[in-house]
């Protein structure tokens, strides 16, 4: 037997109903008193201390006791603010799914060098100068394709002016040149 758990055994004997009360006072919780004083004895017990009498023992526990509670809040709030700006941090980087099918779709109805440029410029960021020459056409044809781009897309996400994105319909407009 070590030297430690004869003093252990007392303690728990002796004072063990004073200490968890000691706690529960600390705590304002019954149920926490005991996890409270369960890990005060494991740390003043743990590293093998060498008390010299039962009296030394309580008053080391007792003093381990608002320290272990104090700690064990200290990593529930850590915890509850981790989980609160991992859950904002999800909420704002995870994507609307049907947002991202109906942009997906609307995309799918431009013409592969509306697409291109659409993705060059505004989710690539690249300045319009940028996509002409990654593209090997004149600016002013980006900037066209851009316009053209935009128009179709607001019109199929239900953005354009005057538009109202709560509709049932969507206004169906000639594709060809009118008048022609």
């Amino acid at each position: 037997m070590a030297h430690w758990e004869p003093i252990l055994d007392q303690v728990m004997r002796e004072r063990a109903a004073r200490l968890l009360a000691y706690a529960a006072m600390v705590t304002g919780d019954d149920a926490e008193a005991h996890d409270v004083l369960q890990e005060a004895l494991v740390r003043s017990f743990s590293k093998r201390r060498a008390f010299a009498h039962v009296n030394a023992a309580e008053a080391y526990v007792r003093r381990a006791i608002p320290t272990v509670y104090l700690d064990g809040l200290r990593k529930r709030k850590s915890r509850e603010r981790n989980h609160a700006r991992a859950y904002e941090r999800d909420a704002a980087t995870t994507p609307d799914v049907e947002a991202q099918v109906d942009v997906q779709r609307a995309l799918a109805t431009l013409s592969p060098r509306e697409r291109a440029c659409v993705a060059l410029r505004y989710f690539d960021d690249c300045t319009v100068q940028q996509v002409a020459h990654q593209l090997g056409i004149a600016e002013g044809t980006v900037k066209r394709y851009l316009s053209d781009a935009t128009a179709k897309l607001a019109i199929q996400l239900g953005t354009a002016e005057g538009q109202n994105p709560e509709a049932d319909h969507v206004p169906v407009l000639p594709t060809g040149k009118v008048g022609r």
